[in-house]
């Protein structure tokens, strides 16, 4: 059994949950679970070269629980993180530190790691993605910066209801924001939109699938910045929406302000 039958391009929705047990194949969830393979790595299962195997096989070998590796997997499931209406500035903010600041940074390194194995292994085939590692190197760098920033400096602020000069660093995060886009785009350029060849191995099937899941949270990571939370902060007398660090109707997406 090779690779494109364990997964095929057409049949792998990267970050749409998917009903999870231990008689999957262990290679199958290593593509369709963005982040299921930092886990087999730590535990020594093999999810390429084995890949065939059903996790209930690959644990049971290793002498592991499946039960307590299938509910650590569930755990990388995710859903939509939308807020609801009305939601405060500091209920938003926990949010995105929590659903997209604490991703990126468990996505980054796992994606590096593999995009510098898929270009050492297979430097030969023509749709090697030359240059991946690197671009994903940088762009973890600018993330790391760029969330460390809010977190320490555009956060607090807003946290307290704002100030005269709060639209200052919040013009630099989007700024910020479009360099951010413009590092998607070459991603899915290096990738082909984050389409693996036919022939491609379990790992790097597994590592478009988690670039993929890394560009739709990234997109809906800065939508939520700049569409919900940032904009009652830019308004001329925000204090007139009602606007404080406890409560905001303007922080709802569907507010008439926005």
């Amino acid at each position: 059994m090779n690779a494109r039958d364990l997964a095929s391009p057409s049949s792998i929705h990267p970050g749409a949950p998917f009903a999870l047990h231990a008689q999957q194949q262990i290679g199958q969830i290593a593509v369709q679970l963005p982040g299921a393979t930092a886990v087999f790595r730590r535990l020594k299962l093999d999810f390429c070269c084995g890949g065939q195997v059903s996790l209930a096989q690959a644990t049971a070998d290793k002498g592991l629980d499946a039960g307590a590796v299938v509910a650590e997997l569930a755990q990388l499931q995710r859903g939509d993180a939308l807020p609801q209406a009305g939601a405060s500035a500091n209920a938003l903010i926990d949010l995105i530190v929590a659903r997209y600041h604490e991703v990126h940074r468990a996505q980054l390194p796992e994606l590096v790691r593999m995009a510098r194995r898929v270009e050492a292994v297979h430097r030969s085939h023509p749709a090697v993605p030359t240059g991946l590692a690197d671009a994903l190197e940088e762009t973890h760098a600018e993330l790391l910066d760029h969330m460390g920033k809010e977190e320490a400096v555009l956060f607090p602020m807003l946290r307290q209801g704002g100030n005269p000069f709060v639209g200052m660093p919040i013009g630099v995060m989007r700024a910020e924001h479009a360099d951010h886009g413009a590092a998607l785009e070459r991603l899915n350029a290096l990738t082909h939109d984050t389409a693996p060849p036919e022939d491609a191995c379990t790992t790097w099937r597994a590592l478009y699938a988690g670039i993929a899941q890394f560009c739709d949270d990234l997109i809906s990571h800065i939508h939520l910045e700049n569409n919900v939370l940032f904009p009652p902060f830019e308004a001329p007398a925000g204090a007139a929406h009602g606007l404080d660090a406890g409560a905001s109707d303007c922080a709802s997406p569907r507010c008439g302000c926005h």
